[in-house]
């Protein structure tokens, strides 16, 4: 079996968790036997060796909707489908904040899609995207995909609540890699807290920095700014106090070990499908504090702290709180059973099988 994993542009570019989504998902599909080749969605691509295609991002359907048409193939589609309206609408600074206050989710997505190719921060693979719209362009994405792969139930119920259609799917769960992320048991330094992230409003670094400025904690940034954020950046930068640190983008390998010298990880997003650097966190055996917002709840349950985005006192209060309490070993217990790459590539192979039977 061979199949094409089409991807953003910006895959490597712009670093982010479904750049490790997507490089384990195709590694481990080659380890169970299957020709998987990750291809930017700019790319010509010579359908017939394929016998299947596998989209990733729902957000971004001008990447998908020329390839489906062309392609003739059946598709899936790993819908990664991130919520940003509420950081647009309440949180982001300057004219595009006032404009997208008045506007729905899909056409700030839309106005999002055309400015970023207006600017050439990114390309449009799409031409009929322009006059179909983002709402329109990902109900056609949807009805046309063999199947779609949520990483949680509450992201599938998301999907059916906005998009009005129950679609066949398959859950399959983001992952660790539990060969690399191995705690050896060191001791943790209560006082150091990571977190791991791109810089970007929608992370919401600005108001952790906020809430552990000038206090007994010691905070690691690490990941690089997103490109289109440079002013949030900047921001993080000019409020960060002495005990803030900002670490650039760096290799999973090399992440290892802060993970496993801190207490506590923390994620303060305005919205998190699962947040990989929590899972990663998790298994390394960090306290973990996430937002509240998103489809967290789905693999963390009882086992983290979650904190309003919008409160830095709800977020200093839940890392005070994480970094007292000793790990919760039934969590790393529950990801080595549910959340691995190793399974999250079973089943997916299992649901292109499913399509390719059909």
């Amino acid at each position: 079996m061979k199949v094409a994993l089409i991807t953003r542009t910006t895959l490597y570019s712009t670093p982010g968790g479904d750049t490790i989504q997507i490089q384990q998902t195709a590694s481990q599909l080659k380890a169970l036997g299957i020709d998987a080749d990750v291809l930017p969605a700019d790319a010509e691509i010579d359908y017939e060796r394929y016998d299947l295609l596998h989209f990733f991002n729902i957000t971004r359907p001008a990447d998908i909707l020329q390839h489906q048409r062309a392609s003739g193939k059946p598709s899936v589609i790993s819908t990664i489908l991130v919520d940003y309206s509420e950081f647009d609408r309440k949180h982001r600074p300057g004219l595009s904040g006032i404009i997208f206050n008045l506007l729905p989710a899909d056409s700030i997505e839309y106005l999002k899609a055309i400015a970023r190719f207006v600017r050439k921060k990114d390309k449009l693979n799409s031409v009929d995207y322009l006059w179909k719209g983002q709402r329109r362009s990902m109900h056609e994405v949807l009805s046309k995909a063999a199947l779609i792969l949520p990483n949680s139930h509450s992201e599938y119920r998301r999907i059916v609540k906005k998009y009005g259609t129950n679609m066949p799917h398959m859950i399959v769960p983001n992952g660790i890699n539990p060969e690399l992320f191995v705690d050896n048991g060191s001791p943790k330094d209560e006082n150091l807290v990571l977190c791991v992230a791109r810089i970007e409003g929608l992370k919401n670094q600005l108001n952790l920095i906020r809430a552990l400025n000038n206090t007994r904690f010691r905070l690691l940034i690490i990941g690089a700014h997103s490109a289109n954020q440079l002013a949030y950046y900047e921001a993080c930068r000019r409020e960060a106090a002495a005990n803030v640190q900002f670490i650039d983008h760096i290799p999973q390998q090399e992440l290892l070990a802060y993970y496993q010298r801190a207490k506590v990880h923390v994620l303060p997003s305005w919205f998190e499908t699962t947040g990989l650097s929590s899972l990663e966190a998790a298994a390394m055996g960090c306290n973990l504090v996430i937002t509240d917002k998103g489809d967290t709840r789905d693999y963390f349950s009882d086992d983290a702290w979650y904190c309003d985005p919008q409160s830095t006192q709800s977020i200093y209060d839940n890392i005070v709180a994480a970094s007292r309490q000793p790990y919760r070993q039934r969590l790393r217990q529950y990801l080595l059973e549910n959340c691995t790459w190793q399974q999250a590539a079973r089943i997916t192979l299992n649901a292109y099988q499913t399509i390719l039977s059909s």
